[in-house]
């Protein structure tokens, strides 16, 4: 049974009872595991509290298949196959048998979505551990029928044997016509030694379907009766409408303009012509006079920021010797999916269908409850593949407004945003600044105070190791989203998540300042982390990604064009060496080559790591050179990609990924990890070329040139 399968089989709701009824038989297992962040009481708009147990779903079905349920969803990150290599693995069944069946809110268990890297880190253990509780509830239903003690029988590609009496058995047959519900506890999991599955490149399951063009994503989903919508949008955030005439679109053959307040939509059964009836529509706005634009929100953020608090603390920190202070800067950003926000919503006997591109199912199920005045148990959201989230695609817009128009005109809805609505409703990135004050003596930081405007704390805290140093940060909480006033707030605009929030801006202010302060000493940039460095692991991968380089130890600017930054997120670490090639006359740059070395772990699916490391390298040069969101008094200039410039194939460096192999621990994030240190890396290169320091991101020829100026 393949995802599409399921989609297409149950239109309605399905609750778990049904789903059980539906699954006829097969085995059922309910497992326990101890307090996981991800899984929890259903989730309400206020953060759920730690759980103490949750059930998820393993079956074994009669045609000798196995499916496995999870609330998470396939962004393109490759969890469809890495999660099926670790049922495979504690299981003892073949990859090629296992049918995933991902992100429905009616048969899969709750999970609050699929961000921050934690698929591997939260979800993988439970996974193991509800496979390997299978595999031990079987081995004794196989005891028991063969009448022979567990420790004799052995288990092989989902077949059960008793070597001594030569009897055997398949998961299927074993539970044929029977459902069974058995707790076992904590059951152990395999040791690295014994993997077969794990560690190893398997075909991606979602390959075939992707290449071909066969898999489905919302936009390609249709359902009878499905009409298209186009909404009017305001031309700035904050801007409140005066005036609407849709008299001209009334008159068109076809066309339906559905109102609720100023909330005015389009209505029609082809996609193209309700963009012809939108562009029909007369509309007046007021504009706000925020008087902020891209180049003043930095002052804005440092003097309306609200006041930081202590995270971290380390020894006294006194007069700094030899004081060196500096502030960084990075702009707004865009998430910019190859897919835009994308929603088809269907109502039918007072339940809700909605097929989404989103990061938050269960979350999204909520909110769009809320919105029609449903329970949560009438609303089931089922999502296909998504085309990049990125921390774009997780709040509930575009399905909240799909399923109120659905309601409004009685028939299923798909709303596609076009590029420019996803830009303007994108919930950016934040534009933030860090101010750092150290103080050195004799080649060693002795003195480091750090503080983070807007961004948050991850990747605050640093990891080198000074005597004296503090850590202070603006709470996340209080400035992740802006003020319900339209633009009153420290932000002009909605921000949110962007791959490996906050941890970009950290490690680009932490790794450039200490470039800056190697230079100061004198000393190789390498050389002076190394002196900083106790951390085993970090060192472990700083040593690798420059060996693999072939670094050549020198004080910048040494013109060679080199740079390097290290950086941690969880248990992930990552260090990245780079080569630029930069034009003084125009300012611009060209990576030419990316060394990154990561340990994350047990590396469950080597070649989608790798895959993984190069996706952030590609995005980490974009946010590094280039992806900035220009506006003024809420109007954002970016529309499309002649306005907002992401990487091309033709500017990808050569990339080399270093795996540093890491079995004593468990799997952990590589989604995001990587991403950090690229634009540090490129900076301290920058420098290396050409003696600019650069202290806002994005890097553009424009800050280039400036900075050249100023060397």
């Amino acid at each position: 049974m393949k995802q599409d399968e399921v989609i297409v089989a149950e239109n309605g709701a399905l609750n778990r009872r049904d789903f059980l009824k539906l699954g006829g038989t097969g085995l059922v297992v309910l497992f326990w595991v101890g307090p996981l962040r991800a899984f929890q009481q259903p989730y309400s708009e206020a953060p759920p509290s730690t759980p103490t147990d949750f059930n998820a779903f393993l079956k074994v079905r009669p045609d000798g298949r196995i499916t496995c349920f999870v609330g998470r969803v396939e962004l393109g990150q490759g969890l469809q196959t890495a999660a099926a290599q670790l049922v495979a693995e504690e299981l003892d069944f073949p990859l090629d048998s296992i049918d995933m069946v991902m992100g429905d809110t009616d048969v899969c268990p709750w999970d609050v979505g699929t961000f921050g890297s934690q698929s591997m880190r939260v979800l993988g253990p439970i996974l193991r551990g509800a496979t390997a509780e299978a595999r031990a509830v079987l081995l004794q239903m196989a005891a028991e029928q063969f009448n022979a003690p567990v420790e004799r029988l052995q288990v092989s590609d989902g077949v059960i044997t008793d070597p001594a009496q030569g009897k055997r058995v398949t998961y299927a047959a074993l539970v044929q016509g029977k459902q069974i519900e058995r707790h076992l506890g904590k059951v152990p999991l395999k040791p690295v030694s014994a993997f077969k599955v794990m560690g190893k490149s398997p075909q991606r399951k979602d390959a075939l379907e992707k290449v071909t063009g066969k898999a489905k994503y919302t936009g390609d989903i249709t359902v009878p009766g499905m009409v298209y919508a186009r909404i009017l949008r305001p031309p700035a955030h904050g801007a409140k409408l005066k005036n609407v005439d849709t008299s001209a679109v009334e008159k068109m053959s076809g066309a339906r303009v559905v109102r609720d307040g100023d909330f005015i939509a389009v209505i029609h059964d082809r996609p193209d012509m309700a963009d012809t009836a939108l562009a029909l529509i007369k509309a007046e706005f007021d504009r706000p006079q925020t008087g902020l634009d891209d180049k003043s929100i930095f002052d804005h953020v440092l003097k309306n920021a609200q006041p930081p608090k202590v995270i971290a603390e380390t020894g006294t920190l006194g007069e700094f010797a030899n004081p060196l202070e500096q502030t960084y800067f990075h702009s707004y950003g865009a998430h910019a999916p190859i897919e835009t926000q994308s929603s088809l919503a269907m109502i039918e006997g007072g339940k809700a269908t909605v097929w989404a591109a989103t990061q938050i199912p269960f979350i999204m199920r909520d909110r769009v409850a809320q919105a029609l005045g449903f329970t949560k148990q009438n609303v089931r959201v089922i999502v296909p593949y998504v085309g990049g989230g990125f921390g774009g695609k997780n709040n509930a817009q575009n399905a909240v407004e799909a399923a109120r128009l659905a309601k409004m005109v009685g028939k299923p809805v798909q709303l596609v945003w076009r590029r420019d609505e996803d830009f303007f409703y994108a919930r950016f990135r934040p534009a933030a600044a860090v101010k750092i004050q150290t103080g050195m003596n004799e080649g060693k930081i002795v003195s480091w105070d750090y503080t983070v405007y807007a961004a948050g704390d991850w990747g605050a805290v640093t990891f080198y190791d000074i005597p004296n140093q503090r850590t202070t940060t603006v709470p996340v909480t209080q400035i992740a989203w802006r003020n319900q006033d339209n633009g009153a707030g420290l932000h002009p605009f909605f921000v949110g998540p962007w791959r490996m929030p906050g941890a970009i801006t950290n490690t680009f202010a932490r790794e450039s300042h200490m470039d800056v302060l190697a230079s100061k000493a004198g000393i190789d940039p390498v050389e002076f982390r190394l002196r900083h460095l106790t951390d085993k692991r970090m060192q472990r991968v700083l040593q690798a990604a420059t060996k693999q380089f072939g670094w050549k130890a020198a004080r910048a600017p040494s013109g060679q064009g080199v740079g390097v930054a290290c950086g941690t997120f969880y248990k992930t670490y990552v260090a990245t060496a780079v080569q630029v090639a930069a034009d003084k006359s125009t300012g611009k740059v060209r990576v030419e080559r990316v060394v990154t070395a990561v340990d994350a772990g047990i590396i469950v699916n080597p070649e989608g790591t790798r895959q993984q490391v190069e996706g952030c390298i590609t995005m980490g040069i974009g946010y590094a050179l280039s992806e900035e969101v220009r506006f003024s008094n809420g109007e954002v200039f970016a529309r499309n990609f002649d306005s907002y410039e992401i990487p091309r194939f033709s500017t990808m460096p050569k990339m080399e990924v270093v795996l540093v192999d890491n079995p004593e621990l468990a799997p952990d994030g590589i989604a995001e990890p990587p991403i950090i240190t690229l634009g540090a890396a490129i900076a301290n290169a920058i420098y290396d070329a050409t003696g600019a320091r650069l202290f806002q991101l994005p890097m553009t020829p424009a800050r280039i040139l400036q900075a050249l100026k100023q060397s």
